[in-house]
C-alpha cells in the first residue's frame, strides 16, 4: 500500500502541492491527472525520494519512504518524464548497470532483460548504443530498467512520450499485467485515452490541491451524468477549482 498523508510542499511562499492524502492500494493502476504546474510531478519526486517534503509523510507498506529510503527505494521502480540514459552504453549494457544497482543476481538479470527485451520488442536495438536509439526506443529501455527488480510500486511519469502506437499498445499490456500480479502503478499522464484504457483508479490534481479522488467507474458516471466526454469533463473540473 501506498498512503501520502497531509502531503505539503513548498517553494518559498509558492505551495505547490497543498496537503494531499490518497490511499492506493496493491492491483491498482491510479491515474494521477492534472493540468500543467498542477503538483504532479512535484508529488512523483516526493515519492521516489527526490524532493523533501515541506510537511507530511509518504508511507510504502507502513514505511516512510523519507526515514528509510533505500530500503523503499529497492521496492521501488521510476520512469520519468524524460528518459535518461549514458549514450555510450548499449541498450543492454544499460539495463546491467541498472540491475546491479538493485543487487540482482547476474543470471537472474540476464533472464530479465531477454523476457523485458521479447515484451517491449526491443531485441534488434539492444546491443545497439544508445545514442542511436529514438525517443520511444529510448523510452522503452528505460521501462524495462524500471521493471528488472519487479518492484512492488511503479511511479510513472508520462509513460507514452514518443511511443508509436505499437509500443503504447505493449507498454500498457504490460502495465496492465504488473497490477494483475500485485504491484502499484502511480502513473502522471496527460493521455485520457490511456487512463480511461487502463487505469483502476483516478486522482486529479489542480493547483496542489487533489479535486477528484475515486474509482474510473466513478469518473465514467460523472461523466455521463454531465454529459461530457472525459477531455470535456476534465477541463470542467479544473476550470470550475480555479
Amino acid at each position: 500500500m501506498l498512503e501520502l498523508k497531509n502531503l505539503i510542499k513548498k517553494f518559498g511562499a509558492f505551495t505547490a502541492v497543498n496537503k494531499i492524502d490518497l490511499e492506493i492500494n496493491s492491483g491498482q493502476l491510479f491515474g494521477f491527472l492534472g493540468p500543467n504546474g498542477a503538483g504532479k510531478t512535484t508529488t512523483i519526486k516526493m515519492i521516489v525520494g527526490l524532493l523533501e517534503p515541506s510537511e507530511g509523510n509518504i508511507f510504502l507498506d507502513g514505511v516512510d519512504i523519507w526515514k528509510e529510503q533505500i530500503k523503499c527505494k529497492m521496492k521501488i521502480g521510476y520512469i520519468p518524464d524524460q528518459p535518461f540514459l549514458y549514450d555510450k552504453l548499449t541498450g543492454r549494457e544499460y539495463l546491467y548497470f541498472s540491475g546491479g544497482l538493485f543487487n540482482l543476481q547476474k543470471d537472474f538479470l540476464k533472464d530479465k532483460i531477454e523476457q523485458l527485451a521479447e515484451t517491449l520488442k526491443i531485441g534488434n536495438w539492444i546491443d545497439k548504443r544508445c545514442e542511436e536509439y529514438s525517443q520511444g526506443m529510448r523510452q522503452r529501455i528505460v521501462i524495462a530498467s524500471a521493471f528488472l527488480h519487479d518492484p512492488e510500486l511503479i511511479i510513472i511519469d508520462e509513460p507514452m512520450i514518443g511511443l508509436d502506437p505499437q509500443s503504447a499498445f505493449l507498454v500498457k499490456k504490460l502495465f496492465v499485467e504488473k497490477i494483475m500480479n500485485g504491484s502499484i502503478i502511480f502513473m502522471s499522464t496527460h493521455s485520457l485515452n490511456v487512463v480511461e484504457d487502463i487505469c483502476t483508479h483516478v486522482g486529479i490534481i489542480n493547483r496542489g490541491n487533489i479535486i477528484f479522488n475515486d474509482t474510473i467507474d466513478a469518473l465514467r458516471a460523472l461523466k455521463l451524468q454531465n454529459k461530457h466526454n472525459l477531455e470535456e469533463l476534465f477541463i470542467q473540473l479544473t476550470n470550475e477549482e480555479e
